[in-house]
């Protein structure tokens, strides 16, 4: 499929990189860009003439689309698909984003996340069509199709069946995030835009690591995430084992934040975010090659997202420094300093500095409790030492004839769940 790619803005000159990048990923390919500056207009949203411009650009490359990267209303979607040839469509950004959404979603989660968010996004085109039919007394008012205000009722109660399914299958990962913890097992989280590398970093976390995905510690580790340069490759949650010291820690990469998205967008994808909000880390993966200006309003957006609801200390990761030399790095550091205090600076490509990612990850998790425990000799007490080796760090064990001393580092609840079945051993009879 062809496509025509256009923009308009208030003011400054339209940027159509990611907005290209956007239909690529969908699977158009883009063969004109258009931009132009002004205010927006109430039929068109860009001025009539630059609309016929649009239409014969499609006419011309024989485009399937125009694909716009602005929020257009449905009469503005319907006008400016009356300008262009009959069997080309008009797509909006969102539109585009939910046709992407869709085309990556495998799981029945990410599924219903997307059929959540094209129905929030329909719904009040729904209740716009159905009250200005009714006023105007015209089923299909400016020719935008029969109403039935069934459809609008039906919208909203299908909202709220896959609500709570999406709450049932978040109940089961809070469950499933509480037993990981249970087993020892810190929790870390990538979280970031899109194409600022997240995969390619826990790639290499995880690359010298051989999981065994039937084992039944943790059964419900997911493949590794793949890192192929296009928006959107993670849509989903992708949860693996990450070897960085001598915590034992999972690390789940998220679908990539993309700019400008609505809040009943991000509000669709709350179960996914789920996974960054109560991590135990997050790791902010920022793309160090783009512009101050991208870096900083990206910076802004993602703690709005993340502040809002997450307890958890946030690094900063400048990823892909393999692509800026280091005054450039230097001076990027400086200018973002108050909203990246501190920063990991790494190459999840090269591998470059990573070693230093795994011990700022070790520093930053909650810190562990030493605990020593002096064992009684029981049937049980090899068992237990066992426990304790599978979910703390032991720092020494030593033998003797009546008893094992064993000392070990761990979560405060990890300790506490060591005690309470040192508690139950009882030394065995004297013979």
């Amino acid at each position: 499929m062809k496509a025509v790619v256009a923009k308009r803005v208030d003011s400054g000159s339209p940027d159509l990189n990611e907005i290209t990048d956007l239909a690529r990923a969908a699977g158009y390919e883009v063969v004109a860009t258009l931009g132009q500056t002004r205010t927006e207009d109430a039929a068109y949203g860009f001025g009539e003439g630059k609309v016929d411009e649009l239409a014969a650009l499609v006419a011309e490359t024989d485009a399937d689309a125009l694909v716009v990267d602005n929020r257009l209303g449905p009469y503005q979607t319907f006008n400016i698909g009356g300008k262009l040839p009959a069997d080309a469509e008009v797509v909006d950004r969102f539109t585009l984003i939910l046709d992407i959404f869709g085309q990556r979603a495998q799981t029945r989660k990410a599924q219903l996340q997307v059929e959540l968010a094209e129905l929030r996004y329909e719904l009040p085109r729904a209740e716009a069509k159905a009250s200005l039919a009714k006023r105007d007394e015209r089923p299909g008012f400016m020719g935008l199709g029969e109403y039935d205000e069934s459809r609008e009722r039906d919208i909203k109660t299908q909202i709220s069946d896959i609500k709570r399914e999406l709450d049932s299958i978040a109940e089961k990962e809070e469950t499933r995030r509480e037993k990981r913890r249970e087993s020892g097992f810190d929790l870390v989280a990538l979280a970031g835009y899109t194409n600022a590398g997240k995969s390619t970093l826990m790639r290499r976390l995880a690359t010298e690591l051989d999981v065994d995905e039937n084992a039944d510690l943790h059964p419900d580790l997911d493949p590794t995430a793949e890192s192929e340069d296009r928006l959107f490759t993670t849509l989903g949650t992708t949860t693996r084992r990450a070897d960085v010291g001598t915590r034992d820690v999972l690390v789940t990469d998220t679908v990539g934040f993309i700019s400008d998205l609505p809040h009943w967008l991000v509000e669709s994808f709350q179960s996914t975010l789920d996974s960054v909000y109560y991590a135990d880390l997050v790791l902010l993966v920022v793309d160090a090659s783009e512009s101050v200006e991208e870096m900083r309003e990206k910076l802004v957006t993602c703690h709005d997202t993340l502040y809002e609801r997450n307890e958890a200390p946030i690094v900063t990761v400048l990823n892909k420094v393999d692509r800026v030399d280091d005054d450039e790095l230097a001076d990027k550091r400086e200018a973002l300093q108050a909203l990246a205090p501190n920063p990991v600076v790494v190459s999840g490509l090269t591998g470059e500095n990573v070693d230093d990612l795994r011990e700022r990850i070790e520093r930053e998790l909650p810190d562990w409790r030493e605990e020593r425990l002096v064992l009684p000799m029981t049937d049980e007490t090899m068992s237990l030492v066992s426990w304790v080796h599978d979910h703390a760090h032991v720092e020494n064990e030593s033998y003797e004839t009546d008893h094992v001393v064993v000392e070990f580092e761990a979560r405060p609840a990890i300790v506490d769940e060591a005690r309470a079945k040192a508690g139950e051993l009882t030394p065995a009879e004297p013979r």
